[in-house]
């Protein structure tokens, strides 16, 4: 089943106790006491994961709202609006982040999932680059639709528009299952580190969800 809007509301606000937590022991790094711990730099995977997951974030945001215009269909417009709102306040977490780490929320020099593909740094992890590999063609990152396929879900309405949201969808939440995962693994940011595995939880979950749906309307997943 899906994550209700009252799920959702719980979360975030675990997650939000979690963000303060965290802001309150890196602002003490900041303030050069020697106990905690020193800020991520721009170059470290929890930079990295921020500003990237922060765009793939802010596409599902606006491809939910894309379909939210184009279907009557009650079950598909609640999903979209959960994505919308979930995916919004998890974006506007990790800008905030950034901001209290004293980072850029763009590298225009660094390359999308860089952070990733490094592995940490130590070129042992056997699932290093797995991300970046699975980026479609004309996108940035892994599960990304592309503009081609943004403008025509616009064209679309009605059970057509539904099925080429959840196609997208689905694409596009296993993409960031694939990232979140890598941030759990790689992050050194602990609330940043809770965050992205219940992004995990949470998108496998509506991806269980999405391919119900998918059914009930005679379609397949996009491969």
């Amino acid at each position: 089943m899906g994550m209700t809007r009252t799920h959702w509301a719980s979360i975030t606000a675990v997650v939000l106790a979690l963000l303060f937590a965290g802001g309150a022991t890196l602002a003490t790094a900041g303030d050069g006491g020697s106990s905690g711990p020193a800020a991520p730099t721009a170059e470290s995977a929890d930079a990295g994961f921020a500003r990237d997951m922060s765009v793939h974030h802010q596409q599902a945001v606006e491809m939910s709202f894309v379909v939210r215009d184009r279907t009557d269909d009650e079950e598909v417009r609640r999903l979209a609006y959960d994505i919308a709102n979930t995916q919004a306040n998890q974006r506007g977490m990790m800008l905030g982040w950034l901001d209290l780490w004293g980072l850029p929320k763009v590298a225009p020099d660094a390359e999308p999932m860089a952070w990733m593909a490094s592995g940490g740094g130590d070129g042992k992890d056997p699932h290093a680059g797995h991300s970046m590999a699975k980026a479609g063609e004309g996108s940035l990152m892994p599960g990304m639709a592309t503009a081609e396929q943004l403008a025509r879900l616009g064209r679309l309405s009605g059970e057509r528009a539904e099925i080429e949201y959840l196609q997208l969808m689905i694409v596009h939440h296993n993409g960031g299952v694939d990232m979140a995962e890598g941030c759990v693994r790689l992050c050194t940011v602990g609330p940043e580190r809770e965050l992205a595995r219940g992004m995990v939880d949470a998108q496998r979950s509506e991806v269980e969800l999405m391919v119900d749906l998918l059914k009930k309307r005679g379609a397949q997943v996009r491969t």
